[in-house]
């Protein structure tokens, strides 16, 4: 067998050990166990009125919850539902929420980025989805001539006229829940989509017009093996979308009561886990793809690729992005608002959000609010998780005296390069980006029982 020319620095079981641990991905900074329940309504009004008085575009994310089966690995906040009437009234509440989003941003609607996430987005038919989108309109919302639109799609319940209606509307990205295409692994997480099925989807995106494509593939699910996984690889290669992110299995089961399913003998863990996602590395970037962040990957002409050449790559929760916005707005049951003074969930139960958009109130269930601390290491952490470097700033030496003294224990393991304020992440520390950020973190639990119970291994 060829060797491969993009391998990953190897790591001993000693050193594995040390590196593998509970650490938070940092899809946001102060992160979720943080975010308070105190934070009111009226404190979300503030937090729009100051981000109503910024210049700039925005960012929207709009959350539909629906799926119709609860797949077992599942992470996210989803509500089982085949009822379209129930989706029905879900996008009236919607409508009403995005004009209460409106009103609170007079001023400031123009939009640079969309994303309509789930749950499952196309559980919505063709005229809910159209509803939907004419909603955001009549809101008062404007969208950038050159907006990123983007849409999450699982290839198994979406008909080629959703996406045809999709682009239409000026969606120009789509992103394909994959995670794995081996029966025997689909089986185990209840997520049972065919080849053909996947494909099919891809054909119909490239033929509507859609100018990215992506695959999300989820490594470390039970049953996975070297030659399974290799044979999922090669299968998604052959599809040849324009991005991948090869996403680190989450197995909280404490947390998400739905993967107490799984059958926990069968889930690869620590080198073996390990090995998948080296095996994923080397047969992506082999096939001509640029790695790109910690679990992301594009062809070397894709603006994200570009992007972190140019150390521009940013990342929050709809993934990574060439497009920093200062803040993003949320509609949705549990949908999040990460603004430059707060971040903000809106209520997961569909009751309770709905109740709060019916008498005029901005859904709010809990959030926290950010000083000038938090906003610098939400940035330095940002950079290092995007751009494998950052540069603390003329004060930085002072400023993180004591986070720079731990990682000097990083820097002896091989993860980094300390000169002065600048930070480099190595190709090992690449892979253990989780492992430095959380230097930066003043929120993180010093016990490992409390960071078990809350965030997901680094490998």
């Amino acid at each position: 067998m060829a060797a491969h020319t993009h391998s990953l620095p190897t790591v001993d079981e000693d050193q594995l050990a040390r590196l593998d641990r509970n650490a938070p991905r940092y899809t946001s900074y102060p992160t979720a166990p943080t975010w308070q329940e105190d934070f009111t309504c009226a404190d979300h009004s503030d937090a729009l009125a100051q981000a109503a008085r910024r210049s700039g575009p925005l960012s929207l994310y709009l959350h539909i919850p629906f799926c119709r089966e609860m797949c077992s690995y599942c992470g996210c906040n989803v509500v089982v539902s085949r009822s379209s009437e129930r989706a029905g009234r879900y996008v009236d509440m919607l409508a009403a929420e995005l004009v209460l989003l409106g009103r609170a941003l007079v001023g400031r609607r123009q939009l640079a980025r969309v994303h309509l996430g789930g749950g499952t987005p196309t559980f919505l038919d063709e005229a809910q989805l159209e509803r939907l989108w004419h909603a955001v309109l009549a809101a008062g919302f404007e969208v950038a001539p050159d907006a990123e639109l983007a849409i999450e799609i699982d290839p198994a319940v979406t008909r080629a006229s959703q996406i045809q209606l999709l682009a239409q509307l000026g969606f120009n990205r789509v992103s394909f829940g994959v995670q794995d295409l081996d029966p025997d692994v689909q089986a185990a997480v209840n997520r049972v989509q065919s080849i053909d099925e996947t494909a099919a989807a891809v054909a119909s995106a490239r033929a509507a017009g859609f100018s990215s494509v992506n695959f999300d593939l989820i490594y470390g699910l039970p049953r996975q093996r070297p030659e399974t996984w290799a044979k999922t690889l090669a299968e998604v290669i052959a599809m040849a979308p324009d991005r991948l992110a090869v996403y680190s299995f989450a197995y909280l089961p404490d947390l998400r009561p739905n993967q107490r399913r799984l059958p926990a003998v069968d889930i690869p863990t620590g080198a073996a886990k390990l090995t998948l996602f080296r095996m994923a590395h080397e047969l992506l970037t082999d096939a001509g793809y640029q790695a790109i962040g910690m679990d992301h990957f594009a062809r070397p002409d894709d603006e994200l690729a570009r992007a972190r050449r140019e150390r521009r790559l940013w990342r929050d929760f709809q993934g990574y992005s060439v497009r920093r916005a200062t803040d993003t707005v949320a509609a949705g049951a549990s949908g999040i608002a990460t603004l430059d003074e707060a971040i903000v969930q809106a209520p997961r139960s569909l009751g309770k959000w709905a109740e709060a958009v019916r008498t005029g109130r901005l859904p709010t269930e809990r959030g926290i609010r950010l000083d000038a601390d938090d906003r610098r290491r939400r940035d330095v952490i940002v950079q290092l998780m995007c751009n494998d470097w950052v540069d603390l700033g003329a004060d930085g030496e002072e400023y993180f005296a004591a986070e720079l003294e731990r990682l000097r224990a990083h820097q002896a393991e091989g993860l980094c390069v300390v000169s002065g304020t600048e930070i480099t992440l190595t190709p090992l520390g690449r892979t253990f980006s989780r492992v430095c950020a959380s230097v930066f973190d003043t929120y993180l639990p010093a016990s490992p029982d409390e960071r078990r119970e809350r965030f997901s291994r680094t490998v």
